[in-house]
């Protein structure tokens, strides 16, 4: 039988709640589940409360009573964020979390690099935020128990899987002993030493780099703003590299490299943590001030991959699919991506509007996204943590052309996690006007936020199936401009085209018209968005004639047109239906 542990985790600045198992005993009479995720880390939760949005019901398992240890993922990007209100949970991290949006790199005692990230107005959110991935799960969990379409069962845990044709039987242990749940889809987000994964005997493609790095967080007083610190070659570590983040609650992260040929056992030892970590702190000039252990981890750099996230009935996502190192913010951020990602092309099939091969396209992408991550973190990894003699040399020479020659400093930026564009996904409409656009999101891009003139944002009104965003003709006056006194006259999407929509609505098809830019509202639209300064009509290229964009629910553009009828907005819909 499975025993968890019951004894809340100790923590400095996070009190820990011990849920109660689960147990056989509770089990209802429903026989088969829909989707069953095994895993309630940021991943699994994500993709419950996806699935939850377009009502597909889920089971999440979790083999512990608690929230993981210690802080983990700490920074999430604005696309994360974004993903997050879409589930409702990004306004309690925004009202606890830390914004940022700079970082810096020193050598030498001298700052030779500083990033900046590009924030503006139309921003709902910012750049990054710094929260620990408690509070991120203890958000996530809330929203989950507040939604009947989820059933989170502490203290079970997976010890088998078999896959059928049309199902999988999971076996499960718990503290009253196993019990068996057949599902529909299995999803795998059970993180990095993932047992499925194992046990299906899937191999990750990619490098694992040598060395190791440990992360200690500290609650300290120290007198510097939320922003990135990076040291490298420091005295008391050469050749090496110290990152510093701030986190909520007086909590310090320092993560630092180790020596060749240091065990994670021997960096782990208190004395060990605490000459290094005084030693950076005298580094930046507090020796001597008071500090207190949180939390310490070691971990890795590595860039790999499953080639393929779907085997049978169960779907990979977030560290059960892939290791990312953690320089640029990759993890958790992309796991929010496949979260999202594998929660849309799942209620699609569950739903019964396409077929289970839609699914291959929810792996395609995601994985072509993955290589993508591991290409670019490879060269942040590269530069960190030098894995050859050759990399050293070029990395020493940088470092020391850096505090005279400006030009090599852009080679510090870390290339911060970004969302990827679905540029050659087979859902991209084949016959829309996307390439005479000359600005906007294209094929595959995410969305462009923008600050509505009554103070809500673009992306506030669009997520939970697919959009269309109408832009209205404004080249010409209406009548009712030419004479104030005289009849309202409302814009109308055309009789054929609201026809063409019914019908994939009257399929289940979610679908809404939304309509950019009338003084009032459009007949024919399901929601008409004022647009008085053209700021939306402007970051998406649409010109004064009108024009449209179709988002998918996972708000990437799969069609956009100068002039769109029904016919060419059914052939971008029936991408997704015939899959």
């Amino acid at each position: 039988m499975h025993f968890p542990e019951k004894s809340p985790r100790a923590s400095i600045y996070y009190k820990y709640k011990v849920f109660e198992p689960w147990l056989p005993s509770k089990q209802e009479s429903q026989l088969r589940h829909a989707v069953t995720i095994v895993g309630a880390g940021p991943a699994g939760l994500v993709t419950a409360l996806e699935l939850a949005r377009f009502g597909v019901h889920s089971v999440v398992l979790n083999s512990e009573l608690q929230v993981s240890q210690g802080s983990r993922a700490i920074v999430f990007t604005r696309r994360s964020m974004e993903i997050l209100q879409q589930v409702g949970v990004a306004d309690k991290i925004l009202e606890n979390g830390l914004p940022w949006r700079f970082g810096n790199s020193f050598y030498r005692g001298q700052r030779v690099f500083r990033m900046e990230a590009p924030h503006d107005d139309d921003d709902r959110y910012p750049p990054m935020t710094n929260i620990q991935q408690q509070y991120l799960e203890e958000y996530l969990l809330d929203a989950c128990q507040a939604n009947p379409c989820i059933d989170v069962r502490w203290g079970n845990k997976v010890v088998g899987v078999v896959q059928h044709t049309g199902h999988a039987e999971v076996k499960i242990d718990t503290p009253e002993g196993t019990y068996q749940l057949e599902t529909q889809w299995l999803i795998a987000a059970d993180g990095g030493r993932s047992d499925i994964r194992s046990a299906m005997g899937l191999k990750l493609e990619g490098a694992s780099y040598e060395g190791f790095f440990v992360i200690a967080d500290i609650k300290i007083d120290l007198p510097y703003p939320t922003e990135r610190l990076a040291f490298f070659d420091p005295e008391w570590n050469r050749g090496n590299t110290i990152l510093m983040h701030r986190e909520p609650h007086g909590i310090w992260r320092i993560d630092y490299q180790l020596p060749p040929g240091e065990t994670p056992e021997q960096a782990l030892e208190p004395a060990s943590l605490k000459e290094r970590i005084n030693a950076q702190l005298a580094m930046i000039g507090h020796a001597g001030i008071a500090w207190e252990m949180d939390w310490s981890s070691v971990y890795s750099a590595r860039t790999l991959t499953l080639p393929d996230y779907q085997h049978g009935r169960t779907l990979f996502i977030g560290d059960a699919a892939h290791l990312l190192p953690i320089f640029g913010v990759r993890g958790a951020n992309t796991a929010f991506q496949d979260a999202q990602s594998v929660g849309w092309h799942l209620a699609m099939v569950c739903k019964g509007l396409t077929s289970d091969k839609f699914l291959r396209n929810f792996s395609t992408e995601r994985v072509t996204a993955a290589r993508e991550i591991i290409t670019e973190s490879g060269k942040s990894t590269r530069f960190m943590a030098p894995p050859s003699r050759g990399f050293r040399l070029l990395r020493d020479a940088v470092l020391s052309l850096s505090l005279t020659q400006a030009f090599v400093r852009p080679l510090f930026h870390w290339r911060t996690s970004r969302p990827h564009e679905y540029s050659h996904s087979v859902l991209n409409s084949p016959d829309d006007d996307n390439a005479l656009f000359e600005t906007g999101p294209s094929h595959g891009a995410p969305p462009h936020n923008v600050r509505l003139t009554n103070g809500d944002f673009l992306l506030d009104h669009l997520g939970g199936g697919f959009d269309l965003l109408y832009f209205v003709d404004t080249s010409k006056p209406t009548k009712q401009d030419e004479k104030p006194n005289a009849p309202k006259q409302h814009a109308r999407v055309s009789p054929q085209l609201q026809s063409m929509i019914r019908t994939f609505k009257n399929k289940g098809l979610p679908i809404r018209v939304i309509a950019v830019g009338a003084p009032h509202s459009v007949v024919g639209a399901d929601m008409t968005l004022q647009d008085p300064l053209g700021k939306v009509k402007s970051r998406y290229g649409i010109p004064d004639s009108g024009g449209a964009y179709l988002l998918r629910p996972d708000q990437h553009i799969c069609g956009r047109w100068l002039h769109i009828d029904e016919t060419r907005l059914h052939s971008a819909l029936q991408a997704v239906l015939v899959q």
